[in-house]
């Protein structure tokens, strides 16, 4: 058995955590207030991402190296968190297709036939975060994106940072009417940003820079649609990378729906510890 998938493991992963604290949808009317700035909208609908406790969203897009992605994600962040996206990447041919699930302080990584084809037939990968000492810095990841007092360390935040913010319209997003709102974040100013935040929100938020810059990427272009209730409907952020665009649109459905994700089969299962022991012994 081999211990390695060939599955968008870094695009995938990083997708998650990208779309873990940004906000979600509502049933608003499009309306807006009059007195309120653009960048005040913008800021005011990034807050609300505190109150969700379970989205639904579509996330479509280019990411440097990999090419096109497409995926279709759930995420509960209460009252236990837990993940399940399906994410394609058409340009990776067919080990660009894989299954995503984080339940009970373990990532599961499906690769479906092409996976089970290194992995004697089984085709999902379990990573258990509490062996790698995660499960508790995940746990605080979420608590800080609940109860910071600042919005969440997630890129769907940093068009509050945007010095040019502006309204461009009124839209409608898959039947919801929204106003559209579009700036540009230098990587510069976001770096400046990083200082009185909680210490897991810093963390994460200066991981998310240093992504960026290993890219080759300067600045952010970012649009966000907000609905009537001052939730954003859609975001889309892109870049000019030295590795290819970025350009990531996130489309949401639901908020504070029912969420069950559920641990694929043990019998489909290859444990990631048990390998490397495996490996070690061998």
């Amino acid at each position: 058995m081999r211990t390695s998938v060939r599955v968008p493991v870094g695009a995938g992963l990083a997708a998650l955590l990208l779309a873990a604290g940004a906000v979600g949808c509502s049933k608003g009317d499009g309306s807006e207030s009059p007195r309120m700035t653009p960048a005040a909208a913008v800021a005011k609908a990034a807050k609300n991402a505190d109150d969700i406790d379970s989205i639904r969203y579509r996330m479509t897009g280019k990411v440097p190296e990999n090419g096109r992605v497409e995926a279709e994600a759930r995420t509960r962040i209460k009252p236990t968190f837990a993940m399940s996206m399906k994410m394609t990447a058409p340009d990776q041919g067919a080990a660009g297709t894989a299954e995503f699930r984080l339940v009970d302080k373990a990532v599961y990584i499906g690769g479906g036939p092409e996976a089970a084809k290194e992995m004697d037939g089984k085709s999902w990968i379990k990573i258990d975060l509490s062996e790698l000492g995660m499960d508790e810095k995940v746990n605080k990841l979420i608590g800080a994106s609940q109860a910071a007092d600042k919005n969440p360390a997630t890129e769907s935040t940093f068009l509050t940072w945007s010095k040019d913010v502006e309204k461009v319209g009124t839209e409608t997003v898959e039947g919801v009417k929204t106003t559209h709102y579009k700036g540009t974040v230098a990587l510069a100013d976001l770096e400046k940003s990083i200082g009185d935040e909680d210490e897991v929100v810093r963390e994460e938020r200066q991981k998310s820079l240093d992504r960026y810059e290993k890219m080759g990427a300067d600045k952010l272009v970012m649009d966000m649609w907000v609905d009537g209730d001052d939730q954003t409907k859609q975001f889309r952020m892109r870049a000019d990378a030295d590795k290819g665009p970025l350009d990531l649109t996130f489309t949401f459905f639901g908020v504070n729906e029912p969420v069950e994700v559920a641990a694929p089969p043990a019998a489909e299962v290859a444990d990631l510890a048990e390998m490397r022991k495996g490996a070690q012994q061998g």
